[in-house]
């Protein structure tokens, strides 16, 4: 069973469809109690940082979700779900993050750019993990944010995307695979993302 957590940021079902589109049971979660033995999480999220940390507190579920993590069990962060593991984000802040990874939360800037990044990208790997089996490098995915994370140590960037210069557009840490784009809009490349998460 794959937990997916309802913190009152959206796009909850969505995710719950991918996971059942590729083969696997899941559970939308509100409450510390309905991540108790759960083997597998999903962070998604649409909307500000602020607001989503808040969400995770007036639920008490930012001690279930750290735990989980530190008990290195698979965990899978989408878009603002990625944003709310660093340390803080710029947006209406500075406003502190969960501080899983070190790191912050940066808005696109200059150069005649359209903020939002809305719309599909390329996806340029750097590392080669389990998760990304099978997804072809330079890959289209799905992206809308304005937001962008910068983390201390370059070697967890998983993924990068050009828009106005390069940016991160996945994180790899230990059992944390987080994503700027939204695989489950991402059609089969996504999908398969999600299915290699979910069996892996």
């Amino acid at each position: 069973m794959i937990a997916v957590v309802d913190y009152g940021m959206g796009n909850l079902r969505s995710v719950q469809k991918a996971v059942e589109k590729v083969g696997f049971d899941s559970v939308l979660v509100d409450s510390p109690e309905g991540l108790e033995g759960v083997e597998k999480v999903v962070l998604p999220g649409v909307g500000a940082f602020r607001d989503a940390m808040q969400g995770l507190r007036d639920r008490g579920l930012i001690d279930p979700i750290l735990r989980h993590i530190k008990e290195e069990k698979p965990f899978l962060g989408i878009c603002l779900g990625l944003h709310v593991l660093f340390t803080e984000s710029e947006e209406d802040g500075p406003c502190k993050g969960l501080g899983v990874i070190p790191g912050k939360v940066v808005k696109f800037r200059g150069n005649g750019l359209r903020i939002p990044h809305m719309g599909w990208n390329q996806v340029c790997f750097k590392k080669d993990v389990p998760i990304t089996k099978g997804i072809p490098q330079d890959s289209y995915m799905y992206f809308v944010h304005s937001y962008y994370v910068c983390p201390d140590n370059p070697d967890e960037i998983a993924a990068v995307t050009e828009y106005g210069g390069e940016f991160p557009s996945a994180i790899c840490k230990g059992n944390i695979f987080a994503t700027q784009f939204h695989p489950e809009k991402s059609q089969a490349n996504g999908l398969a993302l999600i299915k290699n998460f979910a069996g892996g």
